[in-house]
């Protein structure tokens, strides 16, 4: 599909940076989480996904997955989930393994490419419940992982799976690492690592000996954290060989159904080929769009309904594509 170029999003006149679009919604925006519905799934592994429901009577399901550290009670998940409800949809919130408060029991964690847990979410929605229409969103992460399941299973999807929204998507995981290692975004990537870390320590209590945190102080960046747990963890020789297989621009020619990414150009998590113009160019089914600003999943308005325009976005796209 084309690369659309007239996005309508215009970001407050006072908060323009893309750092500041980026910060300004973790800080200042607040949600009570309290309506979720908790469910622990149990995965063949003998490991669990806590995944949190909130229904409205539909026959409608969103499935949405979060971001790099974090859970279905981010304000970006949140915010979707109550426009969803709004609109007539159930939604799905899922957390991947250690990421909903507890720490899980295998020695994996996750990663941008772990879609069997997110089948193992969609399938659980299938043959538990009668939804006529499922779609995914994604986020960052959450939107990598939504495209390289796409891509995989290609036109064999299940059928009620019919639309996709990912936003603020890291497509070249090493563009993305690459761009997160400049030092105007160390902020980002302190916290980053100060998260994993706690959880690396989390793990070590729950299997001695398997799992050490030595000299934890010289990781500076994803490509030394990758190296060192992500790759040897989940499979993979090494960082670059993990990035080069999880990077979901390379999956964007095998989706079959509609699907929307919405990376700004000013976010300060991505670059270079995390914009597939090429990709989707040659798709049929992919659109992309690129607003002029955002941050990394930003997209900042103020409205009494406390939405945020990739809420709204969101909407339009599944119901007018």
């Amino acid at each position: 599909m084309p690369l659309l170029n007239k996005s309508n999003y215009q970001a407050p006149f006072f908060l323009q940076n893309g750092h500041v679009q980026s910060i300004y919604p973790s800080l200042f925006r607040k949600f009570d989480a309290g309506f979720y519905q908790r469910k622990r799934l149990y995965t063949h592994d003998d490991d669990f996904l806590d995944i949190d429901w909130s229904k409205t009577g539909s026959k409608k399901l969103a499935i949405i997955s979060h971001g790099l550290e974090g859970s279905s009670h981010r304000h970006y998940v949140v915010g979707m989930v109550n426009m969803l409800n709004r609109n007539g949809w159930d939604a799905l919130a899922w957390n991947y393994r250690s990421c909903s408060g507890e720490i899980n029991r295998q020695l994996r964690f996750y990663n941008s490419g772990t879609i069997d847990d997110l089948e193992f979410v969609i399938q659980h929605a299938v043959k538990t419940m009668s939804y006529q229409r499922i779609v995914l969103i994604g986020f960052s992460m959450g939107g990598n992982l939504t495209l390289v399941y796409l891509g995989n299973k290609g036109s064999r999807i299940d059928s009620k799976i019919e639309r996709s929204v990912v936003f603020s998507v890291p497509c070249d995981l090493k563009a993305s690492t690459r761009e997160l290692a400049k030092f105007k975004n160390k902020i980002y990537m302190r916290q980053f690592l100060i998260t994993l870390h706690q959880k690396i320590r989390a793990k070590m209590e729950l299997m001695p000996g398997l799992i050490n945190d030595d000299d934890y102080h010289l990781i500076r960046n994803f490509k030394d954290y990758d190296d060192r747990y992500t790759a040897p963890l989940h499979g993979f020789k090494n960082a670059e060989d993990y990035w080069n297989k999880c990077s979901s621009n390379q999956f964007i020619p095998e989706i079959k159904i509609p699907t929307l990414i919405v990376n700004a150009r000013n976010d300060p998590f991505i670059a270079g080929g995390c914009y597939p113009i090429k990709e989707t160019s040659n798709s049929k089914h992919v659109y992309l769009e690129i607003p002029k600003s955002g941050g990394h999943v930003g997209f900042i308005q103020f409205k009494k309904d406390k939405s945020y325009w990739s809420e709204e976005r969101a909407i339009e796209f599944l119901k007018h594509n």
